[in-house]
């Protein structure tokens, strides 16, 4: 497929561009800590792709684990941090809900893309790729017919549902490899 500025990029944020605690949430910026060689992916995937968002499940407010404040000064704080490398993210989209109320923000639901959409009427989710490292990310993507990219996470919950996924990379970075190769 060839990328250009009319195509989007959405990425989760645990396990994608931040080592995913397994069974923890990331509730302060000190416990934010990039994948090495994410911060530069995402300078690299700003040169191909006109619009970058983050979907992230962030269940940990909805648990009283940090404010929605303190979220969003993490989320800052990572916008900051990857811009100082180069890169860009174009807004980020989070879902704060507990997943035992079925919120329609919540991942494999499309609240955050519809959002995303409204932000920005010229995403075409036919010319978008998701990058996620969970089931839920590629269900994510397949409702909207997305291009489906998987990084592969040891500590992802990955089920026996058939998903549609174009692509599995070990990291963000290697991904961002394949698109400098084939534009």
């Amino acid at each position: 497929m060839q990328i250009d500025k009319t195509w989007t990029l959405f990425l989760d944020r645990d396990g994608v561009i931040n080592r995913h605690l397994p069974n923890e949430y990331v509730t302060q910026w000190s416990e934010f800590e990039f994948i090495e060689g994410s911060a530069e992916a995402i300078a690299v995937l700003s040169k191909h792709f006109g619009k970058i968002v983050v979907v992230t499940n962030q269940q940990g407010v909805g648990k009283g684990l940090m404010s929605q404040q303190t979220l969003e000064e993490i989320h800052f704080s990572m916008c900051e941090a990857i811009a100082a490398k180069g890169g860009r993210i174009d807004a980020v989209y989070y879902c704060p809900h507990l997943s035992s109320i079925q919120p329609k923000c919540r991942k494999p639901e499309i609240g955050m893309a519809l959002e995303a959409k409204e932000e920005f009427p010229m995403i075409d989710f036919h010319k978008s790729i998701m990058v996620g490292d969970s089931d839920s990310d590629m269900e994510f993507g397949n409702r909207l017919d997305m291009h489906c990219v998987r990084i592969h996470n040891p500590n992802a919950f990955v089920g026996d549902k058939d998903l549609k996924v174009d692509a599995t990379y070990k990291s963000l970075m290697e991904f961002a490899r394949t698109l400098q190769v084939d534009n």
